[in-house]
């Protein structure tokens, strides 16, 4: 299913990125995928339980014992992801295999939790597994019958680390760095693993989880929706012209989008807010760039236009990861975890080369509050466009140029979930 596909740069005339993707067509997008429940309960089966999906960075498993829970709605099951006696990163259905108890949690079941142990304990009747998973003990075990402890290990989960992010797969099709494939390849040896100052959000979002991915794969909406972010004048030349990114990419089933913007310093101090030119930070990041090997010259798929004006790229990792890289030397990710057929859990995580001094951590506090009211504006609409959406007067929408990786995020679930549901019938 998957091909390099490479639209070029640059724009040669309106409509070029899509017509340059003849399989997306030009036509209305049926968006009904966003609204059906049986919809949904076939996209689980066939996307969210056969790709790779990202639950995390190996940080959060720094040291032999180190763990976390990753609860997955869309998969109906908790994880455990541990670091093995052999520094091997392993990941467990979060179920004992005695009478089906969580075995990992703390105050609420329902809540992810982290820390470090030699091994794993039910809070239940004391069955205990080691960090590979065994049952080592069972309580009073004389009174089992025929009890084979080797046949009753945690149920492992397909887990496998690139660059430092963590997957995971219920029914692996294909190992992860060729699902990932050429897109994955050409942003390898950025710094991931020196950016370890991290800043979290979470939130529950009353809309589709593709309805999120679109907001964000897309700046055909910048000018409107975010022309607060700027002074009043920059806001009136945003509306004034609109705005075009510098280059669209589809590898199938991902996806990136690179634009201008997010340099840093602006040549002109006034087109910033005062905070922003006394702690030389703002809505892209800190001003002063890291100086750690990795970001010159930046991974080839970065900034592949190698446009003088470049300032972000947001790769979109099918189905819900995306990693996105700004100029000045910082990135973050976002995950969209569905729960529901009109709901999902948004997370987004901000990673920092740690700061030095205090004026270099406010600089990243400025950077992620300033980020967290940019998100809200993007997050404003969704629960209104689902509820239209639910009212099924109008199903099918016309997408602009602009709009490609919507149009391409669409088709590809819609061609998977038909796949799926094909085989099903045969």
């Amino acid at each position: 299913m998957r091909g390099r596909e490479v639209a070029f740069f640059p724009k040669p005339a309106a409509g070029s990125w899509t017509e340059n993707h003849p399989e997306l067509g030009t036509g209305l997008v049926d968006f009904t995928d966003s609204t059906d429940p049986e919809f949904y309960e076939a996209e689980r089966e066939a996307i969210f339980k056969k790709t790779w999906l990202n639950v995390g960075r190996v940080e959060r498993v720094p040291k032999v014992g180190s763990y976390f829970t990753k609860e997955l709605a869309v998969a109906e099951t908790s994880l455990v992801i541990v670091r093995g006696q052999d520094n091997k990163i392993r990941a467990f259905h979060n179920v004992c295999r005695h009478r089906g108890n969580k075995l990992v949690w703390n105050e609420a079941p329902g809540e992810e939790t982290s820390g470090s142990c030699r091994q794993f304990v039910c809070k239940y009747h004391a069955w205990r597994y080691d960090l590979t998973g065994n049952l080592t003990f069972v309580q009073q075990e004389g009174e089992f019958f025929d009890l084979d402890k080797s046949d009753y290990g945690l149920k492992e989960v397909a887990c496998d680390v690139w660059e430092g992010f963590i997957f995971v797969n219920f029914d692996p099709q294909e190992p992860l760095r060729e699902y990932l494939g050429d897109l994955a390849k050409g942003v390898e040896g950025y710094p991931f693993h020196e950016m370890t100052e991290v800043y979290t959000y979470r939130a529950e979002v009353g809309s589709n989880w593709k309805l999120f991915i679109d907001a964000f794969a897309e700046f055909y909406h910048a000018p409107i929706l975010h022309h607060k972010q700027a002074v009043k004048d920059e806001a009136e030349k945003f509306q004034g012209f609109g705005f075009e990114a510098l280059h669209y990419e589809i590898s199938t089933p991902h996806s990136m989008i690179s634009s201008w913007g997010g340099m840093a310093p602006p040549k002109d101090p006034m087109m910033v807010k005062p905070i922003e030119r006394a702690l030389r930070s703002g809505l892209f990041g800190p001003w002063d760039r890291p100086d750690i090997e990795g970001l010159d010259p930046l991974p080839p798929a970065i900034n592949p236009a190698r446009h003088h004006s470049w300032g972000t790229d947001s790769f979109e990792f099918f189905p819900n990861f995306t990693i996105l890289f700004w100029a000045p030397g910082w990135y973050l990710t976002y995950h969209y975890w569905p729960t529901a057929v009109d709901r999902h859990i948004f997370e987004a995580n901000l990673y920092f080369v740690p700061a030095k001094s205090a004026r270099e951590r406010l600089a990243q506090e400025l950077g992620a509050v300033t980020f967290k009211e940019y998100a809200l504006q993007d997050g404003n609409t969704l629960e209104a466009t689902q509820t239209m959406l639910n009212s099924g007067v109008i199903k099918e929408f016309p997408l602009c140029d602009q709009e490609l990786l919507l149009r391409h995020l669409h088709k590809t679930v819609q061609n998977l979930v038909k796949e799926y549901r094909d085989a099903a019938a045969r």
